[in-house]
């Protein structure tokens, strides 16, 4: 019987110019949609695993568009609610060699960002689930979007259904009067397992130190809320926007484990990696017993999607699993 996630996040219409071409370049703007969360049920959908997202758009052609990409990838969308009508979007101007990528957003006053608890019925959502995902971006939207998936995660602890979190601050995104000091910690206590950095530690809680070993924060990070079973991250070293090195690490309580560094010479599309990495290590963590396999298999699925363009990870599960075995070849499938 196929694993089951479900995430809970916004879905956003992302624009980009034709090609590597800058803004100012641009006759016209290629359209395709992505959200974090999605991005990674998506992504464990290719997998081979069950999948649905919870979501709210616009009751337009937008949002049914939007519904439909959903589906074209394998998703339940029997969660997806309706109201309002706009729908978030971001602009893409995408970087190669010594040029960085450029991220415009465009969510204030969004469907998403007007959802409220009263909307969802959190149990009837995670029945049979083995997993719930969320990340740090969904609390950051709206007081609405923090309260919902707070909800989730206490109705996913009772029901004793492990709770993922990706919970890299984005400080620039909270606009609605509650900071991620106040908000975090309720939601971060409640989780099974954090993805974060030692920056993040220390700007959501105050403890660790920046540039300090991910280890001594992990600890702390665990210490301060014991429901954490492993706490993992994706360091990355750019030696151009299209010549990436990355490597998975993860402590577990008791050992520090790094993943193989995996070099990517040339990048198609760097948005959406990390929540590629957090598809694998869900998946790595619900189909093998040992840590550093299910590191491995996370970092496969970051490097894979760095040549996939769009947001989401189309990988199936024979291209991860050759990659973490060392077949770095990229020969033909015949």
């Amino acid at each position: 019987m196929p694993k089951k996630l479900i995430t809970f996040g916004e879905v956003m219409m992302r624009l980009s110019p034709p090609g590597y071409s800058k803004f100012a370049q641009a006759n016209s703007l290629e359209l395709v949609y992505g959200g974090g969360e999605a991005n990674v049920a998506i992504s464990c959908a290719y997998l081979g695993m069950k999948a649905a997202h919870v979501t709210r758009f616009p009751e337009n052609a937008l949002g049914r568009a939007a519904t439909q990409f959903l589906r074209k990838h394998w998703l339940s969308t029997e969660h997806v609610f309706y109201g309002d009508k706009m729908m978030g979007k971001y602009f893409l101007e995408k970087g190669a060699v010594h040029r960085p990528s450029e991220v415009i957003y465009e969510r204030e006053g969004s469907a998403f960002s007007l959802i409220e608890p009263s909307m969802i019925d959190w149990e009837h959502v995670l029945k049979d689930a083995d997993w719930f995902h969320w990340t740090g971006i969904t609390p950051a939207i709206s007081e609405g979007a923090a309260l919902c998936c707070l909800e989730a995660i206490k109705t996913a602890n009772k029901m004793g259904i492990k709770v993922s979190g990706d919970i890299n601050s984005r400080k620039n995104m909270w606009k609605y009067g509650k900071t991620m000091q106040e908000v975090m910690p309720e939601l971060v206590k409640n989780c099974d397992i954090v993805i974060t950095s030692s920056r993040g530690i220390n700007e959501m809680f105050g403890i660790g130190e920046v540039g300090r070993k991910f280890q001594d924060s992990a600890e702390k990070l665990m210490d301060k809320f014991p429901k954490i079973e492993k706490v993992v991250r994706k360091t990355r070293k750019s030696i151009s926007a299209s010549h990436q090195q990355i490597q998975g690490k993860i402590w577990n309580g008791e050992d520090y484990i790094k993943a193989e560094l995996l070099n990517i010479s040339h990048v198609i599309d760097r948005v959406g990696t990390g929540d590629a990495f957090a598809s694998g290590l869900i998946y790595g963590l619900l189909h093998y017993d040992d840590d550093l396999q299910a590191l491995n298999f996370a970092t496969a699925s970051c490097a894979l999607k760095h040549t996939v363009p769009g947001d989401v990870n189309l990988v199936s599960l024979e291209n991860v699993i050759d990659l973490m075995e060392g077949d770095t070849s990229g020969a033909i499938k015949r």
